[in-house]
Order: C-alpha cells, then sequence, then structure tokens
C-alpha cells in the first residue's frame, strides 16, 4: 500500500506532508494550488496508483463538483480517499462526504498531527513544529509560536530559487530542507539572520560562492542530467526549453557553455514573455521574429507569445512550444533561411 499526499504549497500545506513523512515510508508527494489544478493532479497521481493505494489530500478544500469528481475517479480505480482541511468554505462537502473531514478552529498540520499520532504516536519535537505552524496559520498572535512561526512561512514563501514546475521534487525537497533546519532554531531572529546562510548550504557543493550563482550552478547540472526532457528542434538547430527559470542570462549562458552541442535557450515565463539565448551557433533574433515577431541580438533576444496558455505542466508549456515551431518552420529548411 502506498500513501500519496496532495497538499497545498504554503507553510501549512508542507507542514501536514512534514507530519506524513513522519509516519510513513511509501509516500508520495504531489502538491497544488486551489481550482482546476487540483483535478489535474488527482488525474496524474491515479495514473501512478493502483488498487487499494490511498490518497490523502490536506489544505485544499474543494468545490463541491469537484468533490463529486474526485469520489468517482478513486473509486474507479479502487483508490481510496481522506482529506483534512480547515476551510470553512468546504462545509458542504463535508456534509456530503464521508471520506471529508473539516474542523476550522486548527490548521491542516495540526489536523494531520492529530489524525495520525492518535493511531501511530506522539513525537515532542514534532509536536513543537505543529504548534508552531497552528499558530500563525489560523493567526494566533497571542502564542508565543506566533513570531517565530511569522519567519517560518516568510521561509516558504521565500524558497523561489527552484521553479515547482520543471523541478517539482527537487522544489519540494528544498522546502522540507529549509523548515527542518529553521526546526533547529530557538530564536526566531537569529533564524532570520541565518536564513541566507541556510538557503547557500543547501545548494554548496564544495566551493562557496554567491547565492545566485550556487543556484545557477545546481539548476544548470539539473538541466544538464535530465536535458532529454527539456530538448526542442528549431528547423536543424538542437534548443532547450525552461518555464521561469529565471536569471535567464546567467543560466541560459552557463548551460550552453557546458553544453556546446546545443544551439540555443529559451525560457518562456507565466507573463507571456519569451528569451532566447544562444552561444554562436544560432541567430536567436531570427528565431524570435520568426515565432513571435520579436527580435533582439543574435545571441540575445525576446518576444512575446499572445496566445501562450499558462500551465502547471511542463510537458503542456513544451507541447505547446512545439507546436508553434512546427507550424511556423514548415518551409524553413535551416536557420539560414534555406526553404524545401
Amino acid at each position: 500500500m502506498s500513501l500519496f499526499h496532495l497538499s497545498h504549497t504554503d507553510l501549512d500545506g508542507y507542514g501536514a506532508q512534514i507530519v506524513s513523512e513522519f509516519y510513513f515510508q511509501n509516500i508520495h508527494f504531489f502538491n497544488s494550488n486551489y481550482g482546476k489544478e487540483i483535478e489535474e493532479k488527482i488525474k496524474i497521481i491515479l495514473n501512478l496508483a493502483s488498487c487499494d493505494d490511498i490518497i490523502l489530500i490536506t489544505d485544499l478544500n474543494l468545490l463541491p463538483n469537484q468533490a463529486i469528481e474526485i469520489e468517482n475517479l478513486c473509486r474507479q480505480n479502487g483508490v481510496k480517499l481522506l482529506l483534512l482541511d480547515h476551510h470553512q468554505s468546504g462545509a458542504e462537502c463535508e456534509k456530503k462526504h464521508i471520506w471529508y473531514y473539516l474542523d476550522n478552529s486548527k490548521c491542516a498540520t495540526k489536523i494531520t498531527y492529530e489524525f495520525f499520532s492518535e493511531i501511530y504516536g506522539e513525537n515532542p519535537e514534532l509536536a513543537k513544529f505543529v504548534e508552531i505552524v497552528d499558530a500563525i496559520d489560523i493567526w494566533q498572535s497571542e502564542k508565543s509560536e506566533f513570531e517565530f512561526g511569522k519567519i517560518c512561512m516568510e521561509v516558504v514563501s521565500s524558497a523561489k530559487e527552484l521553479n515547482k514546475v520543471m523541478f517539482d521534487a527537487q522544489s519540494r525537497d528544498y522546502i522540507f530542507y529549509l523548515i527542518k533546519k529553521a526546526m533547529e532554531f530557538d530564536d526566531n531572529i537569529a533564524l532570520d539572520a541565518a536564513l541566507h546562510s541556510i538557503k547557500k548550504a543547501y545548494f554548496r557543493d564544495e566551493k562557496d560562492n554567491t547565492l545566485t550563482n550556487l543556484v545557477s550552478d545546481y539548476v544548470v547540472a539539473l538541466l544538464g542530467k535530465n536535458r532529454s526532457l527539456y530538448e526542442i528542434k528549431f528547423a536543424d538547430k538542437l534548443g532547450v526549453l525552461t518555464y521561469n527559470i529565471g536569471s535567464v542570462s546567467v543560466i541560459g549562458n552557463q548551460f550552453l557553455l557546458q553544453n556546446p552541442d546545443i544551439d540555443f535557450f529559451i525560457d518562456v515565463t507565466s507573463r507571456k514573455t519569451v528569451s532566447f539565448r544562444a552561444n554562436g551557433n544560432a541567430d536567436v533574433s531570427q528565431m524570435a521574429k520568426i515565432l513571435f515577431g520579436g527580435g533582439g541580438h543574435i545571441n540575445a533576444s525576446g518576444g512575446f507569445w499572445t496566445n501562450f496558455k499558462d500551465s502547471f505542466d511542463y510537458t503542456e508549456i513544451k507541447r505547446q512550444m512545439v507546436n508553434l515551431i512546427e507550424a511556423k518552420t514548415a518551409n524553413l529548411g535551416d536557420l539560414n533561411g534555406t526553404t524545401r
């Protein structure tokens, strides 16, 4: 039996997953924001789950139609379902579904801890963490844990170094690391002062550097290790496509230097802007012009993708780019403009 744990993307959401990680070994984590993304993540989970596996949803409230659809999908696949939440907007669903548990007096992390600790036993250190999350998540400013919780909330909200869409597992591992490191502190001011160093320690291999450079090295290594997932073709040129990668000039150029057989680097953002980088092997100003009516320099150009539909799924983003390139280059032979 495996547990598939889907949770929100804030301190409470990740906190609930840290609780379940403490009690279970065969566990797979997923995270989602509210709305349609929940249904899509459930479908991904069901493609991985087997009969009698369990899907645990925490810190996410469902709309009535969502709850019905998810229940039907789980029943069809023989998968058990449990939801532990604290948002009052889920009250209607709780009345209709036995697997839907709601308690608006405490955070989802605390609900999850109380549920599993009653079965498998309590843990003082974990209980301390739970009270910190509870104090800040439902804003109990009178509690002694509140100020520390504020910093913990900042720890999670500021963990933007790894893109969740492209590096889902690594991003979650990074956030878990930050939360667990935070729990080693007893003072919120000391934690606040140490946060930058904690982040650097995660990305540092041997030689120290700025956080920006350490993150760039880490991301470039990830892209290189899994580059087949990101490769795309433009006419006779080979490139990679990223999404909201951040520091595209640094990361793009560094990646191209370390992978000289790659001709170009494209990053698309949720704002529909597109950045192109090359290292002398392709004229990306021509690519930007053909695809988006954009332009710039031979090795650094940009454009605006009017019809881009943002997605939390990288494969869908890549599909859109591949389709666009195929449509726009149907009559091209190579990037120098030779027609077929």
